[in-house]
């Protein structure tokens, strides 16, 4: 599957999802990135909530959070972010891609 085919299944999948982790005023605190940790390796791809303020705030934050997680930016509509980190030993019942793939 090419990139551009793979990015668009995804971001089909994405779509109905709703956000897990929702980053308001406190940024990036502790509590945030561990359950930003925990959604990734439950879920594998899913949707981060960004109530931060202006665009450059989100922009640093939403860079930050990639670096930190090591998650892929699959897409960013307004204050919506789509990542994906696969995970090494994902769960049926949870992973969004095998749920939606299988």
């Amino acid at each position: 599957m090419t990139r551009k085919t793979n990015t668009r299944q995804l971001r089909a999948i994405g779509h109905k999802l709703n956000p897990v982790v929702t980053i308001a005023g406190n940024g990036l605190s502790e509590s945030v990135q561990q359950e930003l940790e925990r959604a990734l390796n439950d879920h594998e791809l899913i949707k981060v909530k960004f109530a931060v303020g202006s665009r450059e705030v989100r922009d640093e934050v939403l860079a930050l959070l990639l670096k930190d997680s090591k998650a892929e930016l699959i897409q960013r509509i307004g204050n919506t972010a789509l990542l994906l980190r696969h995970s090494a030993q994902p769960d049926p019942k949870k992973s969004n891609l095998l749920r939606v793939l299988a």
